[in-house]
């Protein structure tokens, strides 16, 4: 992390090496997999203790270069610095926290949750919309009917482990969204906290669900073509490295199509959209809701 000018300009500014250093806070970026070398094992997951470990001082990590290979020494961070910047990297959906009975990723980890046995892993893939659909998950529904709880549990067991009800809240709200599911008069509001998911009781619409939209024309030949249902913070991920894709691709078209839903269980105040549509409008006049 650069320091500000400001302190650049002090003239008393000091320089010490790395291994007489000690870190008062770490950047959460730095604890994704891959960043930093010799902290995440193949498959990548680990446990808080190993990154407090990893941060201990006079760690000596060998790092491959050109030919041969450079010992280097990793500043020394205490666990305060360590859990912070833990806690920041899951908040912001970076990394996913689980434990023997908890999953937390993309909100603030619940106390007493953040322990040196906490296991740590990059997040979790998303959960499909037609994966929340009984000839999908069958083991969630009763009949016609299930709970979002249900399809939380059902989903943790198809993958043997708990599903943080981020993942699981996204996929209920884009089947919602896209029309294959809809709530029961009798459901509580949606969205909700993992709390309320009991209380959140779902059905296929009374005339099945909505046919998918026809699937985009094939790509031109010679064009290759990546697509993704993005979260948030992977939207800021991409945009970070923008300039790289540009570089990477020199003498190509490269093309970035956007495509942005907004909805929920409830119909969209006129004003929310109004909001959003402004401030779309401030990167490309027609990208606009309608």
């Amino acid at each position: 992390e650069e320091p500000p000018e400001a302190d650049l300009k002090d003239p008393g500014l000091e320089l010490v090496l790395p291994e007489a250093a000690t870190l008062s806070e770490l950047s959460p970026d730095l604890l994704a997999p891959g960043m930093l070398p010799g902290l995440w094992p193949a498959p990548p997951e680990i446990a808080v203790r190993d990154v407090v470990a990893y941060f201990r001082g006079g760690n000596v990590i060998h790092v491959p270069r050109e030919g041969y290979t450079e010992p280097v020494v990793i500043p020394k961070a205490g666990r305060e610095a360590v859990y912070a910047a833990i806690a920041a990297a899951v908040k912001a959906g970076k990394l996913w926290l689980t434990t023997d009975v908890a999953s937390v990723f993309a909100e603030e980890i619940p106390a007493g949750v953040l322990t040196d046995d906490a296991k740590l892993q990059p997040p979790p893939s998303p959960v499909p919309v037609t994966g929340v659909l009984p000839e999908n998950l069958p083991e969630a529904w009763s009949g016609t009917e299930t709970t979002a709880l249900a399809i939380a549990g059902a989903l943790s067991r198809k993958v043997a482990k708990p599903l943080p009800w981020a993942t699981v809240r996204e996929a209920i709200d884009g089947a919602i969204r896209a029309r294959l599911l809809e709530k029961t008069l009798d459901s509580g509001p949606w969205p909700c906290a993992f709390s309320g998911a009991q209380h959140i009781r779902l059905r296929v619409p009374a005339g099945g669900p909505v046919p998918p939209p026809p699937p985009p024309p094939p790509p031109k030949p010679g064009v290759k073509v990546a697509e993704a249902q993005l979260l948030p913070h992977q939207i800021q991920d991409l945009a970070e490295v923008i300039g790289e894709l540009i570089n990477a691709a020199v003498g190509y078209e490269l093309v970035f199509r956007l495509h942005i839903e907004l909805g929920g269980a409830t119909e969209l105040p006129e004003e929310v959209v109004r909001k959003v549509n402004r401030l779309l409008a401030g990167v490309a006049k027609d990208l606009q809701l309608k």
